[in-house]
């Protein structure tokens, strides 16, 4: 698989941009020249130069700086809930299908009624009922997407209940937990690795649409959807701060889905012709 991805231009794009985000909000405090937080009004919307290669926003602070620990906290939000998303789609999902009868029947019916729901509905009800904060948008995202990983680990699942294997080990007295954790977690990470990877794009982008409307994070937060929100009363004169964290957005999701999609021809071949 590494040398199959090491060849294709698609996976060594995506994970130069992935490398190079990771590596920005690793070392924001070293690479960002002003402090993100430092509020100067006499220096309010100044134009790029050597001091401020981007200028500054509207209160006087370094677009540059403000950029870059926007990945991390980005990255240090979206990552963590989409791990969480993970444990629980894998969880919920090998269990229902393995399961199977009544108890698949009710968890598909629970996972059917937060799907029909849109996402942003869902996440701002919860915001609106739990308030602001890092811990309540999180637990937000995650009750607005975790239907949607249940499902899909559920139909990975339920594609290896109907093989060989499956029945083999049941007939060697396998039970439901081993049978998940020995057999059919391992043979529904390739497809499921593949769905993660589009989904830390997805997380980006709802984390950043939920700051945008200025849902969940305390305000002046350095956060590329935040930065969004608050650039949105100079979109006529000064539009570059609202293109900067958007561009950010934009290139992070994308390095994401490419590699995401490298990974998809990579490890599911057979599914290229579908």
């Amino acid at each position: 698989m590494d040398r199959k991805l090491s060849k294709h231009l698609q996976a060594i794009a995506g994970l130069i941009i992935i490398f190079g985000i990771v590596l920005t909000a690793l070392f924001a405090p070293a690479i960002a020249p002003h402090d993100p937080t430092e509020i100067d009004l006499a220096r309010k919307f100044l134009p790029p130069s050597e001091d401020y290669p981007l200028g500054t926003d509207q209160l006087g602070r370094c677009e540059l700086s403000r950029l870059i620990f926007g990945a991390r906290h980005s990255l240090a939000i979206s990552l963590p809930i989409l791990s969480i998303l993970a444990i629980i789609g894998l969880t919920i999902g090998t269990f229902g299908a393995s399961i199977g009868g009544k108890t698949d029947r009710i968890l598909t019916m629970v996972c059917d009624i937060f799907v029909s729901f849109p996402s942003l509905i869902i996440a701002v009800a919860v915001i609106g009922i739990l308030g602001n904060g890092l811990e309540n948008l999180s637990l937000a995202v995650v009750m607005a997407m975790w239907a949607w990983f249940t499902r899909t680990v559920h139909a990975y699942t339920m594609v290896e209940m109907g093989k060989d294997y499956v029945l083999a080990a049941r007939i060697c007295g396998c039970g439901p937990a081993k049978l998940i954790i020995r057999h059919l977690i391992p043979n529904i990470l390739p497809q499921f690795f593949v769905y993660l990877s589009t989904g830390v794009a997805s997380s980006i982008l709802m984390v950043s649409s939920f700051a945008f409307l200025g849902l969940g994070l305390p305000h002046g937060v350095s956060e590329w959807g935040a930065m969004l929100n608050e650039a949105r009363s100079s979109l006529y004169s000064h539009p570059s701060l609202l293109i900067y964290p958007g561009s950010c957005i934009l290139v992070t999701a994308a390095g994401f889905n490419l590699f995401g999609e490298a990974l998809r021809d990579t490890l599911l071949p057979e599914e290229e012709t579908i």
